[in-house]
């Protein structure tokens, strides 16, 4: 039988129901579904692997223990996202905390590559990418995840706004303040080299000015297949509910 055949039409909202109720198979099946795209936004906000597979273990778990507080106010894959960015943004806290030596620009390189793309990708392709994340990383850490979501993931403001339990508005200033940070450092990564010619980013999500160019590549990868068990051990804290 095919991974997650047994679960085919149950929604994520019973799936969560069935857990509660002790199905010891129904979270492992939330898993499978939406570990890819929390790798991706995890991965994407705090620009390490290491990192990024703790945070998304981090809200797993925190899910796993908290989803009998779950009350279908929003979709469970909001939900899930919600708690998933929580989580990047403590462990990005935490690291603005800590002086760390610089890793050189090989290892870094490395860390940033899509896990399923190797050192023979385009190397213009490979050098975009990590322009663009070390870019990122100069942000603080909520107007990154705000832009992450909405420039990168393509989420509609609102959506990022139930995700990360703000204000539409404040989605739109954070993203409005992190773009304009972002300009001088991303201007050579357009075409024509000139933020004064460039049209601003067509979409509903976007405002005027500059926005984040895609990152490379497909977004598929993720943690370890088995969902996380209660008695997993966390390091660093989950996510908040």
């Amino acid at each position: 039988m095919a991974e997650g055949a047994g679960y085919d039409g149950v929604t994520d909202q019973d799936l969560l129901a069935r857990h509660v109720e002790g199905d010891p198979d129904a979270f492992g099946e939330l898993v499978r579904r939406h570990r890819d795209r929390l790798w991706a936004v995890a991965l994407r906000t705090l620009g390490d692997r290491e990192e990024a597979a703790d945070a998304v273990q981090d809200a797993l778990v925190s899910a796993y223990r908290a989803a009998h507080t779950f009350r279908g106010q929003a979709a469970v894959t909001t939900w899930l996202h919600r708690i998933t960015v929580n989580a990047c943004l403590d462990r990005a806290r935490k690291a603005a905390s800590r002086k760390t030596a610089p890793v050189d620009d090989t290892e870094r390189l490395e860390q940033l590559l899509e896990p399923h793309e190797s050192a023979s990708a385009p190397a213009e392709r490979n050098d975009l990418h990590r322009q663009l994340l070390e870019a990122l990383d100069t942000l603080p850490a909520d107007q990154r995840a705000a832009l992450v979501l909405v420039d990168m993931q393509g989420y509609p403001v609102a959506e990022a706004a139930r995700v990360l339990d703000v204000p539409a508005g404040t989605i739109k200033s954070r993203c409005a303040r992190g773009r304009a940070r972002l300009l001088p450092l991303l201007t050579h990564l357009r075409p024509d080299g000139s933020a004064e010619k460039a049209e601003p980013a067509a979409g509903r999500n976007r405002t005027q000015g500059a926005s984040v160019p895609p990152a490379a590549g497909p977004q598929r990868a993720g943690p370890p297949e088995s969902g996380p068990s209660d008695s997993a051990v966390v390091k660093g804290g989950g996510g908040r509910t």
